[in-house]
C-alpha cells in the first residue's frame, strides 16, 4: 500500500520519514543525554551543524509532534524545545541505538561501564531516562541527572 506522497506505508519507512535523519536524532540525543533545550544549545554540539539545518531540523520535529516549542520561562526572547510524549517514545530506540553502536564502533566514546549497566537494568534505566527527561532533566547532565542518581546509589537493579 502507498501513501498518498508515494511512499510505502510501512512502519519503518514511516519513521524513517519522521525522525530518521542525523539531525533529528542528535537533537533528540541532546535533549536526552545532555539536557539541551535552545537553538545555541543545539548549534554548540560537536556535530557542527549549519544554523539553517537545525533550524529546519527543529521545525520538522515540532511539526511532527516529536519537540514542543515555547518561550523560555527564563528569558521569554528565547526559544525552549522539549520532547512530548512522542518524543519521549523515541528514548527506548535512543538506548538501542547506543547500545548497538557502542559494541560496533572501535573508537565509541560511550564508558563500557555504563552500556553494561544500562544493557543489564534496561526497563529501570528506560522507565528512568524518561522520567528524567519528562521532568526536564538529563541522563548525563544535572543534579537530577540519571547519572546522578545511579551514584547516589537510586538504581533498583533488575529482579531486585
Amino acid at each position: 500500500m502507498k501513501r498518498a506522497n508515494g511512499r510505502s506505508a510501512c512502519p519503518v519507512s514511516f519513521g524513517l520519514e519522521t525522525f530518521g535523519d542525523p539531525w533529528s536524532l542528535l537533537v533528540v540525543r541532546d535533549v536526552v543525554y545532555f539536557g539541551k533545550h535552545t537553538f545555541n544549545e543545539f548549534l554548540a554540539s560537536d556535530e557542527a551543524v549549519s544554523p539553517s539545518v537545525l533550524s529546519a531540523r527543529l521545525e520538522a520535529l515540532t511539526d511532527a509532534g516529536i519537540l514542543h516549542r515555547y518561550p523560555d520561562p527564563a528569558d521569554r526572547r528565547r526559544v525552549r524545545y522539549d520532547l512530548t510524549d512522542r518524543g519521549l517514545g523515541l528514548i527506548p530506540i535512543m538506548v538501542e541505538i547506543a547500545e548497538w553502536s557502542a559494541a560496533h564502533d572501535p573508537d565509541t566514546g560511550a564508558p563500557a561501564d555504563w552500556i553494561a549497566l544500562v544493557r543489564d537494568n534496561k526497563p529501570e534505566m528506560v522507565r528512568r531516562y524518561t522520567e528524567t527527561v519528562r521532568r526536564g532533566g538529563s541522563v548525563f547532565v544535572g543534579e537530577d541527572s540519571v547519572l546522578a542518581q545511579v551514584e547516589a546509589g537510586q538504581l533498583q537493579a533488575a529482579g531486585a
